[in-house]
């Protein structure tokens, strides 16, 4: 990939998805009374919801729980050891990196910004820490991501392969803003730093260009013979 095609898209990738992070960082910082606002009251709405129905308050415990931190850290390992299996190393090695920088710098930001979360009077859910960026909402994006990417040589219907991690990252991040324990702009910057961590990396491994790496994911002879894999 040549080296001007390479910044045009790193410049393109900071105007779609960093920029709004950190624009929606510094409003988060700045305390912008729009956004308060906005947040309050789609807190609010999905808060009395999740009061008047349990089956699907219910349903949402269960979904955060099954894709929490945790779990999906645990699923982006059995990968990493799948990799391993078939001899794609460094493969292996953006896994984990991709992992670790994403969870580093999700800790970080929430110490950093030091946001409360929703103090509710009725509360269906509780959780500690800080609240921006959602951590939930952040691995979600991380491991969806890394899954998508590296399972795109593999998988035939990739439709189907995208489909499913944007349900992942979707609802999980909707679990936190309906149990009343992170703001809308919380999962938000979630999901935005997850892929800016996801496509920085991708990009950085692999020297070829985002619209390349999604179309072809990070390492396509994974999708060959252990032996092909090891010889990249």
């Amino acid at each position: 990939m040549r080296l001007g095609l390479r910044l045009t898209t790193a410049a393109l990738l900071a105007v779609a998805v960093l920029v709004p992070f950190a624009l929606l960082a510094v409003l988060v910082v700045g305390g912008w009374a729009p956004l308060h606002d906005g947040d309050a009251a789609i807190t609010n709405a999905l808060h009395s919801w999740a009061l008047g129905h349990r089956g699907w308050r219910d349903a949402a415990v269960w979904w955060t729980n099954i894709f929490g931190p945790t779990p999906l850290r645990a699923a982006a390992l059995g990968l990493v050891v799948w990799l391993m299996v078939r001899r794609a190393r460094r493969l292996a090695l953006w896994v984990v990196v991709t992992m670790v920088t994403g969870g580093v710098l999700g800790a970080v930001l929430k110490v950093l910004v030091g946001r409360d979360r929703p103090d509710l009077l009725d509360p269906v859910a509780r959780a500690t820490g800080y609240s921006f960026p959602s951590g939930h909402a952040l691995n979600a994006a991380l491991t969806a991501g890394v899954f998508v990417l590296v399972l795109l040589p593999v998988v035939r219907r990739r439709w189907m392969l995208w489909t499913g991690a944007g349900i992942v990252a979707g609802l999980t991040g909707l679990t936190r803003i309906v149990l009343g324990v992170h703001w809308t702009s919380d999962v938000v910057g979630g999901w935005l730093l997850g892929v800016i961590v996801v496509a920085a990396t991708a990009v950085a491994f692999t020297r070829r260009g985002l619209g390349s790496v999604v179309e072809q994911g990070v390492e396509p002879a994974v999708a060959d013979a252990p032996q092909a894999a090891e010889s990249r």
